[in-house]
């Protein structure tokens, strides 16, 4: 199954669905992202649709609902948790200041403090 985001306001992607492969073919039985894309607009009405991939093999990341599809990185990116977070730019995911410790113990980030607290 392929699956394409569908792109709203801001480019915040406001759903996601999944298209059998066949539907991606061309004549020469290669996939194209732009076939997916015909499909869901002649299928839902709505034109403004981007291929994501649940292997992250291409755009950095799984689209979900909130997502913002970044043209300029051509990746989905997750919504920012926390202000003092920052974007890696590598992998589009979201970084805490302050590296998650690296011990068998659960953390919960304190906004506040900027530091990870202990899971009783």
């Amino acid at each position: 199954m392929a699956t394409f985001a569908k792109i709203g306001l801001n480019n915040k992607v406001i759903e996601v669905l999944s298209v059998h492969n066949n539907e991606l073919l061309d004549s020469n039985g290669v996939e194209q992202e732009v076939n997916g894309i015909d499909f869901l607009t002649k299928l839902t009405g709505w034109s403004i649709w981007v291929q994501t991939s649940y292997n992250n093999n291409f755009r950095k990341n799984h689209a979900g609902i909130g997502y913002t599809y970044d043209e300029d990185r051509d990746a989905f990116i997750a919504p920012k948790p926390f202000n003092s977070w920052i974007l890696n730019e590598d992998t589009c995911l979201w970084e805490a200041p302050v590296a998650y410790p690296d011990d068998d113990n659960r953390y919960t980030w304190n906004e506040t403090n900027q530091t990870w607290d202990l899971v009783e």
